[in-house]
């Protein structure tokens, strides 16, 4: 059957036609990207959307959202939109919402090797037996975990990038301390994010005495990646460090026996995140060094994991 497919985030609303067969996603269609900022509600969006294919869309949703799902209303956590529950109930037939890295989490269970990048550690496939970490920074960080045990699999959403933020070393007690006057409470989401790479060059620029030549995370990105500041570039070599920290954090708290990296910002880091600092800071766990470097970390390539793993979700809720 065919579902429409939607991956609500905190800048974009993607969407597509998925279609469902056997407990599988065989298919997903040209994707749809929205910005957020750019409708007042999710159901502008979704209209629009509806003009794009005549008007006419199927009666079946699954849905992820950038936030806990619960309640009959969704807040996201990065978007002004609030979802009504019962207001979808009553336009669809069929509904499925998940959060958006238990989607990413249903996703991993359908994706083949060729869409996994090896990042470190052993470079093996992922384990049939055990539990999987999965970890992505996008406008914000979103956390979750596949557990794989006697043929099974088991999808566990988490709020893992609200947790505390633990500086390693002095420039980032700076950093906190720069945040906190902002925040109050600093957590990891605010460094390890698409917008969080602005609070570490902001940092780094007060700290070298340097003038602060972006004032936005989008030009400042693009200066990183392409190498065309030098504090800018220093500034996403420190946010590779504390990713590796927090990642290995998660892994560690959560029991991995692997780790999967997904999210915006990894895709934009694939071919930076193997050559930077990630890889030392995410197995300096002190006497459990040796057992962190065991662990297959790798990075999701594909380019529309969240609607896969929305389809996938709605075909193991609805029984098909």
């Amino acid at each position: 059957m065919d579902v429409v497919a939607v991956d609500l985030g905190g800048t974009n609303a993607r969407f597509a036609i998925a279609r469902i067969a056997e407990g599988r996603v065989i298919e997903v269609g040209d994707m749809t990207t929205l910005a957020t900022a750019h409708y007042a509600t999710f159901q502008s969006a979704w209209e629009d959307f509806a003009a794009r294919h005549g008007g006419h869309l199927p009666s079946a949703a699954a849905i992820a959202v950038a936030c806990p799902v619960k309640g009959r209303e969704i807040k996201l956590t990065n978007c002004p939109w609030v979802l009504s529950v019962d207001a979808l109930r009553r336009d669809l037939d069929r509904l499925t919402l998940v959060n958006d890295f238990g989607a990413v989490g249903h996703a991993v269970r359908h994706l083949d090797t060729g869409h996994l990048q090896h990042v470190m550690g052993p470079d093996r496939p992922l384990p049939e037996q055990g539990l999987i970490s999965i970890i992505g920074p996008g406008t914000g960080l979103g956390v979750a975990h596949l557990l794989r045990r006697n043929g099974h699999a088991y999808v566990i959403e988490t709020e893992g990038g609200h947790s505390d933020f633990a500086p390693l070393d002095a420039i980032e007690d700076h950093m906190l301390g720069r945040l906190r006057e902002r925040y109050l409470r600093v957590s990891v989401e605010r460094l390890v994010s698409g917008p969080g790479l602005l609070g570490i060059y902001e940092t780094l620029a007060e700290i070298d005495g340097a003038p602060r030549l972006f004032q936005d995370d989008k030009s400042l990105w693009a200066a990183a990646l392409d190498g065309s500041d030098r504090l800018a570039v220093a500034a996403l070599d420190r946010f590779c460090l504390i990713f590796g920290s927090v990642a290995g954090d998660i892994a560690l708290t959560q029991g991995a026996s692997a780790v999967v990296i997904a999210g915006g910002v990894g895709l934009r880091l694939a071919d930076r995140l193997a050559h930077s600092g990630f890889a030392r800071r995410f197995s300096a766990k002190g006497r459990f060094e040796a057992m962190m470097m065991e662990l297959p970390v790798k990075l999701i390539t594909h380019p529309h994991v969240g609607l896969i793993g929305a389809a996938a979700a709605f075909a193991e809720e609805h029984g098909l």
